[in-house]
């Protein structure tokens, strides 16, 4: 990325972000560079380096040439650059992307495609053109004159005696010939007409003026002129050195006829310049199948497409909540109270204008350019009225043909004739009426003919002769045609008084013979016909086989290297492919041409660019990424406001694909921008100042759809000073002004500029309504709920009256806003559904947006309130209105709140994946790569939820990609969960072998970050792996020992320490190293108390509990139980405390019994515990204590009434739970107890 033709750090780096996130996808990069010729390789961002790669020698042709245009710059910025880009400062503006090309590696591409395909072409050491091949390994020259079958691989001349036969001889080569005269000259060997041409020199002379004669010739023909040396010879056509001939008049003699090139030596001006370019009329070429000149009318339409902010038509809807999430983080600068002073000025100023005139035109006759055509022949052209002619063959006096002959007998050419000569037989409307087939025009010229014969009028003669022969052509009747043509050439006799006739007749005469294949007749005219096409500025195209004799022409260019002569042969041809619609034919020499021009110096290029021209084909070929690069390189060149805003056309129709742009709502790629800044600094005229004040309000529209408001509002305000306007237009003008200022949440400022408009007395209904509409919700918005439902009210009855069903459903649904906000939930409900009944029977094109948000509104509306399928049945409706308007925002909101419904609300995994799957789809079509990982990472969630081996390799498939994502996005920490989680479903797979390695990347990408709180999760969820696993537990004593605790303590996370802390001593305790697992367990106690947290507290004291059991000081066990009981809450609350209690007292009976050896403790206990079992009714553990107290009253305490009473009840749940026998020995009681020490 370069600014001002610098490297930018800065800019550079956010190109490479975005080269990052197309490394593994890039499709959009790989379908850019085929339309681009080249075939995509790799996108290595950490060197900025793009490596493509071509099969043939056309691709490197057709990339080269696109490089040599500019092309691939702009294709770059279109891709990779975010459209707010384009909305940078004036100081931005020549910020963009540079493409560095490896020359070096494409010319050897380039050489190995070349000997790869057989014979090429090469430029040797004698500056001759030959072919060449590889034989055993090197490269040699092929030389044979196979001129008599029509194909000549030696482009040298060649000496008459050269023997047929080929041969093989090493010759010195410099370097193959460019990619496009290879192209051309192997397309070019089927020619039938193959000539030779002079070994190039470098600096072929291409003059106008005089020459003089270095040699005598004598005339055998009437159409060369006869000169001895010495002569000077004016050039009436154009002196080309490549060419054979010219068309030139003898000073001394005043003969004007066909002149040998070689026979000549130009005179050199004063100047000192031994040549000049071709004095090029190209206006009618860069018209060529472009629009006519862009008018007043359709910019003005254009900006007004642009401009279309649907503030001043319709009433909006109270979006601010949403509004105020999306720009959460943003930072809001309030307007300084010298700034409103000075807005409340520029208000007054201008309300207070008197409304002059709106509209200030120009008309477009002051724009046209009156250039004249400096040779005297060559200004003839200029169309006047054409004379008809009536057809009367029935008349046997030919009194009537008088008119016709008169007219075509005109020794000099006249500007009617130009429809007589052209290719389009344009005449047979034109020029001749009162007749029905064209035989009876044959039948009446034919008569005309003949009177011409017999009165002598050779002119007239010579016109009707040629009409003939191209009406011949047309169907076909070439012989026919032929008769006619060869007697038009004889009658003219070598006469250039009319050079155009002349020129038509060698034409079409040329055309007739290489259709025929008569190659003799061909070989003497072809050379002449070139000259004739090359030479002669603004010719009349007269036959379709021009193209033909161009390539010709352009051969003998290539061959000479004749760069003067190939650019005005390109330019020809491209002309004439264009006029004959073959747009695939003109790309080429149109390419070629705009590439020769780009090469020269600018003092001698004799264009401004074909760039337009370019774009009109590549629109027409479908390739949008060229279009809009064509458009690009032409606005680096000073041109007009309109030729400016004619670019926007062309991006607007290009840019859907590269730019993502939904055409349904009419939002246009924010290049845009970068055209209508460049329009505003070609503002001359009045008529310009007009489209200026439009230009502005299409600034501020893009700026506000970027929300970019401040740059909004500057541009509004720039547009209030451009011309005057009535008091409409100005209440337009503040009315969009408020509502960037409401966007802004500027509420205050909104307000004082909507109370003026409220005020005014020339302000219409439907602006009153909107602008009542607007301070309601800005009165809502600062909580004046009384004010805004009086404005409210009066929008909504001014609606009404007007009959605008759709500012009715937007008010309606403010209204029920503004009672949610009240919380008058029955009031809001009615207004919405009503909202909503409008909206449903308008068309969803228009309103789709708002509609879809009164449906989220009325969805949400109806969950809160506990109505969850009519909620959901809402979340569905809109979601289904966004897909059928391809709302891409709406849609997105729509499945995100169904996902959470069914996340949350609903707990429906299925129906959970299937909206995320969707949500993934329109994350990959917004092209947002944050959300789309995120997307990926809740699925991957879903799937593992399932608990399913399928599901867990579905999750492992989701988790891979979202860590492609992060990875390139450089999101470390979410990069590091990813690569945890990967590690995570691969241990519930059971393939341990990769786990080790996951969980070590991971680390490796939270060390990176250098933030230790990170690091500590890492560490902690890496331990939770395996200590929520099924295997390899003790695993995780490293990971949160060694590792997240140390980190815990570093960073004074008292709560993460507190959580590993009991994680450890729960995890040490499982593996029965319980001298360890007390000291965390210590730690966890303390821990607990200093934060206050009781539950916590109370979990420490019960292990310690069980800990100390395990290490069997039953006392300081029996203490921590007590301590744990004593945290319950009482009265107990909840069935899982009863149970508690039941289960510790229980235990607290064991430890006393049977490690304290206190039967009447003991006895207490259980009392305690088996009143606990009686009130939650469990009679399993009601059996296991009345036996307890069985076996206690019958052998310690020796009370025979009660343990009999004991044992009974025993027995009474033994046979309700089918088990057939009690003992009462305490022995065997102590060996089946089970103790619980576990929480």
């Amino acid at each position: 990325m370069v600014r001002g033709g610098s490297p930018d750090p800065q800019l550079q780096a956010e190109l490479r972000n975005r080269l990052r996130l197309l490394e593994n996808d890039n499709k959009e990069v790989a379908a850019v560079f085929c339309e681009l010729s080249a075939r995509l390789l790799s996108i290595e961002s950490d060197k900025d380096l793009i490596t493509v790669t071509f099969r043939t020698f056309e691709e490197i042709w057709k990339f080269s040439t696109y490089y040599s245009l500019g092309f691939l710059n702009h294709c770059m910025e279109n891709i990779f650059l975010d459209q707010s880009f384009w909305l940078t400062s004036w100081e931005e503006e020549d910020a963009g992307i540079q493409v560095l090309l490896n020359e070096g590696s494409l010319s050897h591409i380039y050489k190995s495609l070349l000997m790869e395909e057989g014979m090429y072409l090469v430029l040797c050491s004698d500056n001759s053109i030959q072919q060449a091949m590889v034989v055993d390994g090197t490269v040699q020259i092929i030389q044979s004159s196979g001129a008599a079958e029509g194909l000549n691989t030696q482009w040298t001349e060649t000496d008459p005696s050269t023997s047929d036969d080929t041969t093989l001889s090493p010759r010195t080569i410099t370097e193959p010939l460019c990619p496009f005269h290879q192209w051309f000259l192997k397309t070019s060997f089927a020619f039938d007409i193959i000539g030779t041409a002079k070994s190039g020199r470098g600096n072929q002379i291409v003059s106008t003026g005089w020459v003089e004669a270095i040699e005598n010739h004598e005339s055998e023909v009437p159409d060369e002129i006869s000169y001895h040396s010495g002569d000077m010879i004016e050039i009436i056509t154009t002196y080309i050195e490549c060419m054979e001939w010219f068309v030139g008049r003898n000073l001394t003699t005043g003969r004007v006829g066909f002149v040998k090139s070689c026979n000549m030596k130009p005179v050199i001006p004063d100047k000192g310049q031994k040549s000049t370019y071709f004095a090029i009329d190209d206006n009618e070429l860069r018209r060529k199948n472009t629009e006519d000149d862009y008018d007043f009318e359709a910019a003005k339409t254009l900006l007004q497409r642009i401009s279309q902010s649907d503030v001043c038509h319709l009433y909006k809807l109270d979006q601010f909540e949403e509004i105020q999430i999306c720009r959460s983080k943003e930072n809001l600068h309030a307007t300084s109270s010298s700034d409103t002073n000075d807005l409340k000025e520029k208000l007054e100023t201008f309300l207070s204008v008197p409304a002059t005139s709106a509209h200030c035109l120009v008309t477009s006759s002051d724009l046209q350019d009156t250039s004249s055509i400096p040779s005297q022949i060559q200004t003839t052209l200029d169309e006047e009225e054409d004379p008809n002619f009536c057809i009367c063959v029935e008349e046997e006096n030919h009194d009537s043909l008088q008119p016709l002959l008169i007219f075509l007998n005109s020794e000099q050419y006249q500007p009617s004739f130009k429809k007589l000569y052209h290719v389009s037989y344009a005449f047979l409307q034109t020029s001749f009426h009162g007749y029905n087939e064209e035989e009876e025009l044959v039948r009446y010229l034919s008569i005309a003919r003949g009177t011409a014969k017999k009165s002598c009028m050779k002119w007239a003669l010579a016109r009707i002769c040629f009409l003939l022969g191209r009406l011949c052509t047309k169907k076909n009747k070439f012989s026919q045609a032929r008769v006619y043509f060869e007697e038009a050439m004889g009658v003219i006799n070598g006469d250039f008084s009319d050079i155009f006739l002349l020129a038509t007749v060698h034409m079409n005469l040329n055309a007739i013979y290489l259709k025929q294949k008569l190659k003799d007749k061909s070989c003497q005219m072809i050379d002449k016909s070139s000259s004739l096409l090359l030479g002669l500025q603004n010719y009349v195209s007269s036959t379709d086989m021009e193209c033909t004799i161009l390539k010709y022409a352009m051969k003998k260019a290539i061959l000479s290297q004749d760069l003067k002569s190939e650019i005005k042969v390109c330019q020809l041809l491209a002309k004439t492919f264009i006029d004959l619609r073959k747009h695939n034919e003109a790309l080429p020499f149109m390419e070629r041409l705009q590439a020769l021009d780009n090469s020269m110096d600018s003092s001698e290029s004799f264009s401004s660019g074909y760039y337009f021209q370019l774009a009109d084909i590549y629109t027409k070929k479908c390739l949008p990424h060229l279009t809009l690069s064509c458009v690009k390189v032409a606005s680096q060149t000073s041109c007009s406001i309109m030729d400016s805003l004619r670019r926007i056309s062309y991006i607007i129709e290009n840019s859907s694909k590269p730019c993502g742009v939904k055409r349904q709502r009419q939002i246009f790629p924010s290049q845009v921008a970068y055209h209508l800044k460049h329009a505003l600094k070609s503002v001359v005229t009045e008529e310009n100042q007009e489209l200026c004040c439009f230009i502005y309000l299409s600034l501020s529209d893009m700026c506000s759809s970027h929300r970019l408001y401040k740059e909004a509002q500057s541009y509004i305000m720039k547009a209030m000073d451009t011309v005057p306007m009535d008091m409409k237009h100005r209440v337009d003008f503040l009315v969009s002004l408020a509502w960037l200022y409401m966007l802004e949440g500027e509420n205050s400022v909104a307000l004082d500029i909507l109370n003026r408009v409220v005020v005014l007395p020339n302000c219409t209904q439907h602006q009153l309504g909107i602008a009542h509409n607007l301070v309601g919700i800005a009165l809502r918005g600062g909580g004046k709920i009384q004010e805004a439902a009086r404005h409210y009210c009066i929008a909504l009855q001014i609606s009404r009256e007007m009959d605008n069903l759709q500012n009715q459903a937007a008010v309606l649904a403010n209204f029920g806003m503004l009672f949610l906000h009240l919380n008058a939930r029955i009031l809001a409900e009615v207004f919405l559904v009503k909202s909503v009944t409008l909206y449903s029977g308008l068309p969803m094109m228009e309103n789709g947006a708002n509609f879809i948000y009164v449906l989220l509104m009325l969805g949400n509306y109806c969950i809160t309130g506990g109505l969850k399928e009519e909620g959901r049945s809402y979340y569905e409706w809109a979601l289904l209105i966004a897909m059928a308007t391809n709302h891409l925002e709406g849609q997105l909101r729509a499945v995100q709140l169904l996902c959470h419904f069914y996340n949350t609300l609903v707990v429906n995994e299925a129906q959970c994946i299937i909206y995320n799957e969707y949500q993934l789809s329109l994350a990959k079509n917004a092209s947002d790569k944050v959300l789309e990982g995120q997307v990926l990472e809740t699925i991957s969630q879903l799937y593992l939820s399932l608990g399913t081996e399928r599901a867990c390799r579905s999750a492992l498939e989701y988790t891979k990609r979202s860590l492609g994502i992060f990875i390139d996005l450089q999101s470390k920490e979410r990069e590091a969960y990813a690569w945890l989680m990967a590690g995570k479903i691969y241990h519930i797979l059971g393939q341990n072998e990769l786990v080790d390695l996951y969980i070590q990347v991971a680390q490796n990408a939270a060390l990176c970050t250098g933030d230790p709180q990170l690091g500590m999760q890492l560490y902690e969820a890496s331990g939770d792996i395996f200590f929520n696993g099924a295997s390899d537990r003790n695993k995780a004593t490293t990971f949160y020992r060694d590792c997240a605790l140390p980190l815990a303590v570093k960073t004074e996370n008292v709560t993460a320490e507190l959580r590993l802390c009991n994680k450890l001593a729960e995890l040490l305790v499982s593996m029965e190293n319980y001298q360890e697992a007390l000291e965390h367990a210590k730690m966890a106690l303390a821990l607990s108390v200093n934060l206050g947290n009781q539950l916590n507290e109370r979990v420490s004291y019960h292990r310690l509990g069980g800990i100390y059991s395990h290490l069997k000081q039953s006392e300081l066990a029996e203490h921590f139980y007590l301590k744990a009981l004593s945290l319950c809450s009482s009265p107990l609350e909840l069935e899982e405390e009863s149970v508690y209690y039941m289960k510790v007292y229980q235990v607290l009976g064991d430890i006393i019994f049977y490690d304290l050896k206190d039967p009447y403790d003991a006895a207490g206990y259980y009392h305690l515990a088996l009143a606990a079992a009686m009130d939650l009714g469990n009679k399993k553990s009601q059996l296991k204590i009345y036996t307890r107290l069985a076996v206690i009253y019958h052998n310690f305490l020796v009370d025979r009434e009660k343990s009999l009473y004991f044992y009974q009840k025993a027995r009474t749940f033994a046979t309700e739970l089918n088990v057939r026998r009690i003992n009462l020995s305490p022995g065997q009681q102590h060996q089946n107890q089970e103790r619980t020490y576990s929480y």
